[in-house]
């Protein structure tokens, strides 16, 4: 963590004396680094490290390629082609180790992110609306990276809420000073934080705001229920997590795809949505800040590397008849045939796809599988069905003769087929604490690690080596 700050200091001391664009927000002093009073001075200003915050979130390195690749990759949904770019070696065959390059980019870019948040969270700017809705998109944002981090560098909550989780860092380095040595947080503690700060967030965004009125591309009030839902649910507070889940529902006014040319042209937008329509918040990447050929599209589409292949037995859960089968291509690569992944379709368009983190679909298999938990069978097959149908027209339905542990099964088969190359896979099998089987795909795929147990200390990714470098009060995780 000392070599974090230190390094995001160095940085943001660069940054404050190169200037920028805006004058107003960089107002250059003497010094060789602007305090917070000195550097958000109006609503202005605020906007622009805000919009900092969130191009800090868009690098290859987390949100934008690596955490959503990592979660299927890892998982039994994608398999690396024996032919590739030579990305993702060592995920492909579980062989990462504590000097791994990608456990560290994951640990520094996603801490970078905390503290931009926590630099304009810790601003005195007087409050007014736009002000308050401003601090509820970095309390959310602070919510989002936590929950990534101690979803792979933990044990999940469901199996260990007192096991050690990540540092929790919410006071900015200019008050701290930067030489901090913190220790783990337990995952409990870590997860608190996370439900602290989407209340926050909740409390200071109104539902239509002056600011970012519903524009998918910004965090809002719905999107931080959206994320309390998700971190209720795997934490497995059932109760809240419907609760959560059901306001949004009833009140949030978004809607799915009411046929498949409407889903097919959802999938094919670059553009964040103001219509309601699936997406709650996603990052945007525009042609003036993309990720180009490390994008997560460019990794996936056959118009780029497309590296990472769907397994045979992901496409098989989809029937002829589901939408969702068609963002799948039956294709063939290297002469061998494959599942080639179509839920990325800009890999060479000037405005290149979103990066979806939370979607309305998700927020009803939430509500569906939080009733099954709490034994509400029929609220359970109501939600379950009203997603499942829909992307499915000559599905005829989860039938009421089922069992609560058969519905739960097709709950979270539904969530495996519905936010399949999303990066949730892995969580669900992490929390739900199970074994499972990754396909082994023969000739076509880079290599196999075909079985990954409970016990398997690889679920957890390693604390960086040179974070346990630098900071004597870090425990590593075992195995590394």
């Amino acid at each position: 963590m000392r070599y974090i700050i230190y390094k995001l200091l160095i940085v943001l001391v660069v940054l404050l004396s190169l200037g920028s664009c805006k004058k107003s927000f960089l107002d250059q002093s003497p010094n060789i680094a602007l305090t917070i009073d000195k550097a958000i001075t109006s609503e202005a200003s605020m906007l622009e490290a805000v919009a900092g915050m969130y191009r800090s979130m868009t690098t290859y390195y987390t949100f934008g390629r690596n955490y959503s690749v990592f979660g299927d990759l890892l998982s039994d949904n994608v398999y690396l082609s024996s032919t590739n770019s030579s990305r993702f070696l060592s995920q492909s065959g579980f062989l990462w180790t504590g000097e791994s390059p990608e456990a560290s980019a994951l640990w520094q870019n996603t801490y970078f992110s905390i503290l931009q948040a926590n630099r304009i969270l810790a601003s005195n700017l007087q409050r007014t609306e736009n002000v308050n809705y401003l601090l509820g998109e970095c309390y959310t944002a602070r919510a989002l990276c936590y929950f990534y981090l101690v979803n792979w560098f933990a044990q999940p909550f469901t199996v260990s809420a007192t096991a050690p989780g990540v540092p929790l860092v919410i006071i900015p380095a200019n008050i701290t000073g930067p030489l901090v040595l913190p220790a783990r947080n337990t995952v409990a503690e870590v997860y608190t934080q996370m439900v602290k700060d989407l209340d926050s967030a909740a409390s200071l965004m109104p539902a239509d705001p002056k600011m970012h009125p519903n524009t998918t591309n910004f965090f809002s009030k719905a999107a931080a229920k959206a994320l309390q839902a998700r971190c209720y649910l795997f934490m497995g507070d059932y109760a809240k997590a419907r609760d959560a889940a059901l306001g949004l529902v009833q009140n949030g006014g978004f809607t799915l795809a009411g046929d498949k040319n409407t889903f097919n042209s959802y999938w094919a937008a670059t553009a964040g949505r103001t219509d309601k329509l699936e997406s709650i918040f996603g990052l945007n990447n525009p042609a003036a800040a993309n990720n180009g050929v490390e994008g997560i599209d460019y990794i996936y589409s056959s118009k780029g590397f497309g590296d990472l292949l769907a397994t045979d037995s992901l496409y098989q859960l989809y029937s002829p008849t589901d939408y969702r089968r068609g963002l799948i291509a039956d294709s063939v690569r290297n002469k061998n045939q494959a599942y080639v992944v179509k839920k990325y379709q800009n890999a060479t368009n000037t405005d290149r796809d979103e990066v979806k983190l939370l979607r309305y679909a998700e927020v009803l298999l939430t509500l569906a599988e939080s009733y099954a938990r709490t034994n509400d069978k029929d609220n359970a097959l109501l939600y379950l069905n009203s997603l499942a149908k829909k992307r499915d027209p000559s599905f005829a339905g989860y039938d009421a003769g089922m069992t609560l542990a058969d519905i739960t099964t097709a709950i979270l088969k539904e969530r495996q087929k519905e936010l399949a190359f999303e990066g949730l896979r892995f969580f669900d099998l992490a929390r739900t604490n199970v074994s499972y089987a990754r396909e082994n795909m023969g000739t076509k795929a880079y290599s196999n690690y075909p079985q990954v147990l409970q016990t398997d200390f690889r679920r957890i990714q390693p604390i960086p080596r040179n974070e346990l470098n630098v900071n004597p009060n870090i425990a590593p995780n075992p195995g590394y």
